[in-house]
């Protein structure tokens, strides 16, 4: 048991980078922040046995944070889509951020729940199949998605960039 808690111990702090991104991306309040990533180290320790090393532990711990992270805003019946793109109540890591980072940020924020995903696994490295595997989707439809999302990515970073320069 001892052996299987420092190996766990382990693999979460290699990996903990992951876990608090997705966290920051998905959540504004810092608070909410910690509450899901204990959520997911929680999830992660519940399901370790599981893990049969097919695929990179970075993959299948995005996959367990991912679907921890999409049950608890399911549950929690929250509508991150419905949060004002301009809102600026939004958490970031010691405050020092340049505005195109926090404007990234708030506009990732707008995104549905798997673009989302989608697009933090892609600035992760990782590719349109790790992707399709993380998320349970098909390869084509993360193909197809990822280039949609950066249809309109590069749409509102235009638009929001001007007005987030002017407030």
């Amino acid at each position: 048991m001892e052996l299987k808690k420092q190996n766990f111990i382990q693999k979460i702090n290699q990996n903990r980078g992951i876990i608090r991104s997705l966290c920051k991306i998905y959540y504004s309040n810092y608070d909410d922040q910690k509450d899901t990533f204990q959520d997911i180290v929680l999830q992660l320790w519940k399901s370790f046995d599981t893990f049969r090393g097919k695929s990179q532990i970075s993959t299948w711990i995005y996959r367990v944070s991912l679907n921890t992270i999409l049950t608890k805003i399911k549950k929690e019946k929250k509508s991150i889509i419905a949060e004002s793109i301009g809102s600026h109540d939004f958490y970031i890591a010691n405050a020092k951020a340049d505005d195109n980072m926090e404007l990234l940020i708030i506009i990732l924020k707008s995104l549905k729940d798997i673009d989302k995903a989608i697009v933090i696994l892609h600035l992760e490295g990782y590719k349109n199949k790790e992707i399709a595997e993380i998320l349970n989707i098909s390869s084509t439809n993360v193909s197809t998605r990822f280039n949609r999302i950066k249809s309109q990515l590069k749409m509102k970073f235009k638009n929001e960039y001007h007005a987030f320069k002017q407030s």
